[in-house]
């Protein structure tokens, strides 16, 4: 397991799957490690996987200063991560929570961007957050699954801050509600940071007005793909991610959740990997 050093001391390790040319990847959770991405499907026989832990998940160092588990805080660590991997540019892809870092590092680093990719990416950096409204909507879309009467009304009175989060509603984050996403979303609790978490979009970690200014300058090939039935964020709002650049694919996956790569993986990395070809 390779290690580099933080611009402020903190160790990170991170994995490599797979050969070719390498694709640094950047997890979602917030602040969950890198484990739960697996092989992204099979993407790992496309390109090498650079899947970094960020600070304080997975093989990661808990660092000194928990301040810097802020999104805005993160991008050194990522530019530290280039600069270890030797590379001059570096293709992107990034996973929900990630997405607000990839955005980041974009706006700060657009000549070490080569590709980048968005999946199933809130965009919180450009001040569009997925609302209970919307996590609502993609859920009544799933009224004829047999879990629905009993997820449902859980789900509602947590997102009304009526209820405590419930395992029962895991489902509406999977498009398939099977025996492989039930064993991903069992490993959640254990591989997330949640403390960090809290921290991840603290007070001063985005600027939206200027993260758009920025990305609006770049031209680095984008594709932001997006889960049919995730809430989180919608179709309609991932595609508001997509519009933020000068050179963006938008696509949806069809039936998708917020894990695509399990919902179908043959289509999933058909789609990422002609992308990055």
């Amino acid at each position: 397991m390779p290690i580099f050093s933080a611009p402020d001391g903190t160790r990170l390790a991170f994995h490599l799957r797979g050969e070719g040319e390498p694709l640094v990847v950047l997890p979602g959770g917030p602040m969950r490690a890198s484990a739960y991405l697996g092989s992204l499907g099979g993407l790992d026989a496309h390109r090498q996987l650079v899947l970094l832990d960020l600070r304080g998940t997975g093989e990661s160092e808990l660092p000194a200063d928990p301040a810097t588990y802020r999104c805005d805080r993160l991008v050194d660590d990522v530019e530290a991560l280039r600069l270890r991997l030797g590379l001059e540019r570096m293709d992107l892809l990034a996973h929900s929570a990630g997405g607000s870092l990839a955005l980041l590092y974009t706006a700060r680093h657009p000549e070490r961007v080569g590709r980048l990719a968005l999946v199933t990416a809130t965009p919180w950096a450009l001040g569009c957050p997925a609302t209970a409204e919307d996590r609502l909507a993609a859920a009544r879309s799933r009224a004829s699954e047999p879990w629905f009467a009993d997820a449902f009304p859980a789900f509602e009175a947590w997102l009304g801050a009526r209820g405590d989060f419930d395992p029962v509603f895991l489902p509406f984050f999977y498009g398939r509600w099977d025996d492989t996403a039930r064993a991903h979303a069992d490993r959640e609790e254990a591989e997330t940071n949640d403390d960090a978490g809290d921290l991840y979009g603290a007070d001063g970690a985005y600027d939206p007005d200027v993260t758009r200014e920025a990305l609006a300058r770049v031209r680095a090939p984008v594709l932001v793909l997006a889960g049919e039935v995730d809430g989180g964020p919608r179709p309609v709002l991932a595609r508001r991610a997509a519009e933020a650049f000068p050179q963006a694919e938008f696509t949806v996956q069809p039936g998708a959740g917020h894990y695509p790569w399990l919902d179908d993986p043959e289509w999933f990395t058909r789609r990422v990997a002609a992308f990055f070809s």
